[in-house]
């Protein structure tokens, strides 16, 4: 997940209007479409799969839906991660934004892209097994019964923390420039903090910590018990990827030293 156009060290520009005529943003903007179209086929066709298993011993059952989540994100960050940065998630791309490593225009563009995606994946589960999308729920996120609003609120902050400071910690150019072979590891600790998010927040909100994840399937399924919880998964995210910005760019990012020649 690269930190940007604009190279490494070098804060990006908060506007850079030049950047919307090169080829580079456009492709970077169509992997993030196409990213997040596939993230939510997989993963929602792969929630509906298991909801539609007669007992709970057939299908993937909660671990092998979060290890759908976390094993496409492993894959498709690993597929554009040298073409967009790897985000699929405006969460992600928010967090980025406010540490300085994308362009406001990137970051809206991105943002847009990724929910007109999540849209098109979870549509396109509908079109391939629509009775029991409209039956089961749609894959989209809503609070849990037993659990109240600010609780998953809570679990969408600290689990988008988690995601985005791992984010961070993994694109950090200190531990890219000291260990090169870092880099080629880094789809590995971002899918696997997606898995483990999922292991602990499933039984609550489903699990969102993507705006577009939960914006995608509550276009299609479209219930008004997940539009009145849908803020949560706009909120949550977002107060949650500032946060681990934050903490990132102040405790745990680390001076770049360079080397010796």
């Amino acid at each position: 997940m690269k930190n940007s156009s604009h190279g490494q060290s070098e804060p990006a520009p908060l506007m850079d209007m030049k950047e919307i005529g090169q080829w580079s943003f456009f492709r970077a903007i169509i992997a993030e479409f196409l990213a997040t179209l596939l993230f939510l086929y997989v993963t929602i066709a792969t929630v509906i799969g298991h909801k539609k298993q007669e007992t709970s011993c057939d299908g993937v059952g909660l671990l092998g839906i979060a290890w759908a989540f976390g094993g496409m994100i492993f894959v498709l960050v690993y597929c554009t991660a040298n073409i967009s940065g790897g985000h699929i998630n405006p969460a992600v791309t928010f967090g980025m934004l406010v540490a300085r490593k994308v362009t406001l225009v990137r970051a809206v563009a991105y943002m847009i892209a990724q929910c007109l995606g999540a849209i098109c994946g979870a549509g396109l589960v509908k079109a391939i097994m629509e009775h029991p999308y409209n039956m089961l729920g749609g894959g989209a996120n809503s609070v849990a019964p037993g659990y109240s609003k600010g609780s998953a609120l809570g679990a969408e902050i600290i689990g988008t923390f988690i995601l985005v400071l791992t984010v961070f910690s993994a694109t950090d150019e200190a531990n890219t420039a000291e260990k090169p072979f870092i880099s080629a590891l880094l789809p590995l600790p971002i899918g696997f903090a997606v898995f483990m998010v999922h292991l602990a927040t499933i039984p609550i909100t489903g699990t969102s910590i993507n705006p577009a994840r939960s914006f995608g399937p509550a276009v299609i399924y479209n219930h008004h018990k997940v539009w009145s919880d849908h803020w949560i998964f706009w909120i949550g995210p977002f107060l949650g990827a500032l946060a681990a910005a934050l903490v990132h760019q102040f405790v745990f990012k680390k001076a770049h030293v360079p080397r010796s020649p």
